[in-house]
C-alpha cells in the first residue's frame, strides 16, 4: 500500500507538483480561447478600420495577415524555448505581451502602428498556443485523462473561432473598432496572476545549448512559406509569390540538415520516424486544408448567392461549431472505444460524406440541407483533428512536448493556408470559364467579373439593363458550379486522409505514465519507511 501511494505521489509531482489538473485545464482553455478569438475577431472590423485609418491596399493586407503570419512562423521557436526555460514562463510572458499589444492595437491612430501591434499579437499568440498544449501533456500523464482534456481543449478552440466574428459584430454595434482588441486586456490582467499561482512549471531536458541559429532559421523559413502560400491563395502568381516559397523551402531544408547534425537538436526529427506521429501531422494538414477552404467558400455562398447578412451567415455556420464542440467532448470516449485508426479514418469519411451532401446546394436556399451538411462537417472534422492531435502528442516524449505541440500548431496553420490557396485556385478555375461569351458583355467586363463573384456583381451593377442581369445570373450559376467542383476535390482529399489514417495504431495504448526516478537518498529513505510499515 505504501509503495502504491508513493508511486502515485511521484506521478502527481511529475504532473505538476500536485497542482489540480482540472483547474489547470480551465486556465489553459481560457488562454487558448483568447488566441482563437483574436484570430477571427478583426474580420468584421475591417470596414470600420478602413474608414477610420484609411490604409492603402498593401497596408490593409498586412493589418489582416500580420497576426497569422508572425504567429505561424514563431510557433517552433517558442515551443522549443518553453521546453528549455520553462513552459509556464513562456506562457506568462505571452500573456503580458498579448495584453500590451492589444492596448496598442486598440489605440492605434494610423495603419503602421496597427500593423506593428498585430505582429506583436502574433508573437504573443505563438508563445501561448504551444505552451497550452505542452503543459496539458505534462499535467495529464495518464492517456485516458489526457484524451478527455484534449477534447475539451479542442472544443474551446472551435468555440473561439466561431465566437470571434459574433463578438466583433456585437462590439462594433456599440463601440468603436478598437474595442475588439481592448476586450483582451481585462482577461489578460486576470490570467497573469491566476496562471502564476495555479499553473505548474515544467521543462524538458536542458542538456546542451539551445540552438538559437536553428530557431531563427526555422522562423524565417516558415514566415516565407506562409507568406508565399497566402499570396498564392489571394490569386497572385508573380515573382513575389514564387520567391518567398523558394526562399522558405531553402531555409527549412537548411534547418532540417542542421538538426540532423546536432547532438542536441532543437526539434527531434526522429519523432517523424514514428508512423503514428508523422501520420498524425499529415492528417492535421489535410483536415485543415479541407476545413478552411470550405468555410471560406461557404461564407461567400451564403452571403453572395443566398443574400444573407454577415450575422445570418454566422448563425447558419453555428451548427458546424456546435457539432465540433460535441465531437471534442465525446472524443475521449470514442478514442477508447474505437482506437486512433478507426476514429480518424471514420472522421475523414464522415467529413467526405458531408461534403458530398453539400454538393446538392443550388441557387436557392435549402436550410435543412445546409444544417445537415454543416453538422456532419463539424462533427467529422473535429473527430479527425481530435484523434490526430491526441495521437501526435502521445507519441512525443514528455521532454519534447513543446516542440511536438509547435509542430502540430504549425501543421494546423500551414494546412489552413494551403487550403485557401489550393481550393481557391480550384474554385477560380471552375468559375471563370462560365463568364465568357455573355451577350452584351465585353471581354474586358467578363475578365473583371471572372476574378470573384463580388466583382461580378459590381460589374453587373455598372452595366445595368439586360446585359447586367445576364452577367449576374451567369456569375451566380458559375459560382455554384465552381462550388460543386471544389466540394468534390475536397472529398477526394478527405478520402486520401482516410487512407493515410490507416497507418495509425489500431488501439489506444494506455501505458502507465512515466515517473521521474527519485534520487538515491530519497529512494533509500522510502525503502526504509516501507520496511517499517
Amino acid at each position: 500500500m505504501s509503495g502504491t501511494t508513493t508511486a502515485a505521489a511521484l506521478r502527481r509531482r511529475a504532473a505538476g507538483a500536485g497542482a489540480n489538473r482540472w483547474v489547470v485545464l480551465v486556465v489553459l482553455c481560457v488562454s487558448l480561447l483568447l488566441v482563437a478569438v483574436d484570430a477571427t475577431v478583426l474580420h468584421v472590423a475591417v470596414p470600420a478600420v478602413t474608414e477610420d485609418l484609411r490604409p492603402g491596399a498593401l497596408e490593409l493586407l498586412w493589418i489582416v495577415d500580420a497576426y497569422p503570419l508572425v504567429c505561424a512562423s514563431l510557433l517552433i521557436l517558442f515551443g522549443t524555448l518553453g521546453d528549455r526555460i520553462g513552459r509556464r514562463r513562456v506562457l506568462l510572458l505571452g500573456y503580458a505581451l498579448f495584453g500590451v499589444a492589444s492596448g496598442t492595437a486598440a489605440l492605434a491612430d494610423n495603419a503602421q502602428v496597427l500593423i506593428v501591434a498585430r505582429a506583436l499579437l502574433g508573437v504573443g499568440g505563438a508563445m501561448i498556443m504551444p505552451a497550452t498544449l505542452s503543459i496539458l501533456r505534462q499535467v495529464f500523464p495518464d492517456r485516458r485523462e489526457r484524451a478527455l482534456a484534449i477534447g475539451v481543449w479542442s472544443a474551446v478552440a472551435a468555440v473561439g473561432a466561431a465566437v470571434g466574428p459574433l463578438l466583433g459584430g456585437f462590439l462594433l454595434e456599440h463601440f468603436w473598432w478598437g474595442s475588439v482588441f481592448l476586450v483582451n486586456i481585462p482577461l489578460m490582467l486576470v490570467s497573469l496572476p491566476v496562471g502564476w499561482i495555479l499553473l505548474p512549471e515544467s521543462k524538458g531536458d536542458d542538456d546542451g545549448p539551445w540552438d538559437v541559429a536553428g530557431a531563427l532559421t526555422a522562423a524565417a523559413g516558415l514566415f516565407a512559406v506562409v507568406l508565399g502560400v497566402k499570396r498564392l491563395g489571394g490569386g497572385a502568381a508573380d515573382v513575389w509569390t514564387v520567391l518567398p516559397l523558394l526562399v522558405g523551402a531553402g531555409l527549412l531544408t537548411a534547418f532540417v540538415r542542421r538538426q540532423r547534425r546536432r547532438a542536441h537538436p532543437l526539434v527531434d526529427l526522429r519523432m517523424f520516424a514514428r508512423p503514428a506521429f508523422s501520420t498524425s501531422v499529415g492528417c492535421i494538414v489535410l483536415a485543415m486544408l479541407a476545413l478552411v477552404g470550405l468555410e471560406l467558400i461557404a461564407a461567400q455562398y451564403l452571403q453572395l448567392v443566398l443574400g444573407l447578412s454577415p450575422l445570418e451567415t454566422g448563425l447558419r455556420l453555428l451548427p458546424l461549431t456546435i457539432a465540433a464542440m460535441a465531437a471534442g467532448l465525446a472524443g475521449a470516449r470514442m478514442l477508447r472505444r474505437f482506437g486512433p485508426r478507426r476514429m480518424v479514418c471514420s472522421g475523414f469519411c464522415l467529413t467526405a460524406a458531408a461534403v458530398v451532401v453539400l454538393t446538392a446546394m443550388g441557387g436557392q436556399d435549402n436550410a435543412p440541407l445546409l444544417l445537415t451538411g454543416f453538422v456532419l462537417l463539424g462533427f467529422g472534422l473535429e473527430t479527425t483533428l481530435f484523434g490526430a492531435y491526441e495521437s501526435m502528442l502521445s507519441e512525443a516524449p514528455p521532454d519534447r512536448a513543446g516542440g511536438a505541440a509547435a509542430i502540430g500548431e504549425t501543421s494546423y496553420q500551414l494546412g489552413a493556408g494551403i487550403g485557401i490557396a489550393l481550393l481557391g485556385s480550384v474554385m477560380n478555375a471552375a468559375y471563370a470559364p462560365g463568364l465568357t461569351g455573355i451577350p452584351g458583355v465585353s471581354a474586358a467586363a467578363s475578365a473583371a467579373a471572372s476574378h470573384s463573384l463580388g466583382e461580378a456583381y459590381e460589374v453587373a451593377d455598372r452595366l445595368g439593363g439586360p446585359a447586367g442581369t445576364a452577367l449576374r445570373h451567369a456569375a451566380r450559376h458559375s459560382f455554384v458550379h465552381g462550388l460543386h467542383v471544389t466540394l468534390l476535390v475536397s472529398a477526394g482529399l478527405l478520402l486520401l486522409g482516410a487512407a493515410m489514417a490507416l497507418r495509425l495504431p489500431r488501439v489506444m495504448q494506455c501505458e502507465p505514465p512515466a515517473v521521474q526516478l527519485p534520487a538515491p537518498r530519497e529512494a533509500t529513505e522510502r525503502r526504509v519507511s516501507e520496511l517499517k510499515v
